[in-house]
């Protein structure tokens, strides 16, 4: 939440834990937007948060966090932070929208309507960010060095860390934050749990610790119902769905041929060259090798605070499989006004390049998640 001097309000990023009420924020998977909210219900929050931020006269930056009840509208305050928190940075990078920047200017005397967007130069900070992309957020926990340390999970904050990814989709962003903790696992098959049996591992269900996500997964090849795992550990089962998807997409490189569309709805869903080698059978080079006879490349999408509204000057971008690729290469200087970028375009999505140099082979067609999906595999 942003307020300026005279009243002025704005919501800058909704996120959404995946983990219930128990857990740390700053332990717990976060998403952004949120995913499993009705209209109704986040609009009620929504209202709610510009209600206390008002009532408390805060100027700046604001956190409010929500409990939720799943199966009602009753809601609970958890807490109210005045101020620029981690929280905020991960809004801040998710959007694209500068919040400690601009909560220094409204310190200055600034309101949010004469506060210049920097991404796009026209708009101002009193335009809320809309996001056409999916981010998630994994706490790093320091489990790795510290073998002996208790691994559960409750509402002390033990992570050191966290780390951020964007993709067109909760399952591709969710195996890239995967990779990005560096912590010896690169997908859902990053810890063996084949020792247990089925009543054991539904046991293990409800212990909340830095392996859950693994475990939810390993209980979805298992067999046990999305109703039960939601029971045991009270995670969304859209959530829950979408790990399925990504333990469909592990069964069907086993157990069938590894096709060009096959391999192109495992890059979409972000599986890497590595870990589609090793569930295939096959080296990484051949795996390298077929991607790019077929033409499957990585294409960068935009990341403007305005999802194409408006024109973007300054943009960062996030990698992806499949879709158009939205970055153009730089013509002339790189810096200073007027230096030669090629002018943006918002109906076409084109910017300048500024942080890849080069336009990789493309576009390819968007697909859908899941109907391409069920062609592929054979759902339970």
């Amino acid at each position: 939440m942003m307020r300026d001097g005279t009243g002025n309000c704005i919501t800058v990023c909704n996120m959404e834990n995946l983990d219930p009420v128990g857990v740390h924020t700053g332990d717990s998977i976060v998403v952004a937007p949120s995913q499993t909210l009705s209209d109704k219900e986040y609009q009620m929050l929504r209202t709610s948060a510009l209600n206390i931020i008002s009532e408390l006269e805060i100027t700046g930056g604001c956190n409010v966090q929500f409990a939720l009840h799943p199966t009602s509208f009753e809601y609970c305050v958890i807490e109210v932070n005045p101020r620029v928190s981690r929280s905020s940075a991960l809004a801040s990078k998710a959007t694209g929208y500068p919040i400690a920047k601009v909560a220094a200017k409204i310190a200055l005397g600034y309101t949010l309507d004469e506060i210049k967007n920097a991404v796009t130069g026209k708009t101002y900070a009193s335009f809320e960010p809309a996001l056409d992309y999916c981010v998630v957020k994994i706490p790093r926990l320091p489990f790795d060095k510290f073998l002996t340390a208790k691994r559960t999970l409750t509402t002390q904050m033990k992570a050191t860390g966290e780390v951020m990814s964007i993709c067109d989709s909760f399952e591709g962003a969710l195996m890239k934050a995967i990779r990005s903790l560096e912590q010896h696992v690169d997908c859902l098959l990053g810890y063996d749990f084949s020792g247990l049996s089925k009543e054991e591992l539904k046991e293990k269900l409800k212990v909340v610790d830095d392996r859950r996500i693994w475990m939810i997964a390993e209980a979805v090849r298992r067999g046990i119902s999305y109703e039960e795992i939601h029971a045991a550990t009270m995670i969304d089962v859209w959530f829950i769905d979408k790990i399925a998807i990504l333990t469909e997409m592990e069964q069907a490189l086993r157990t069938q041929e590894l096709t060009p569309v096959l391999l192109r709805e495992a890059k979409r869903l972000q599986f890497p060259d590595s870990v589609i080698a090793g569930l295939t059978g096959r080296d990484v080079e051949e795996v390298r090798r077929l991607r790019e006879d077929n033409g499957i490349w990585a294409v960068y999408r935009m990341v403007d605070t305005c999802a194409a509204e408006f024109a973007a000057s300054t943009p960062y971008y996030y990698s992806v499989y499949g879709g158009a690729c939205e970055a153009r290469e730089t013509v002339g200087r790189k810096k200073g006004a007027g230096a030669g970028l090629r002018p943006p375009s918002a109906s076409g999505r084109v910017s300048s390049l500024t942080i890849v140099r080069f336009t990789p082979p493309g576009p390819f067609p968007k697909r859908a998640m899941r109907p391409l999906l069920s062609t592929i595999i054979r759902r339970r």
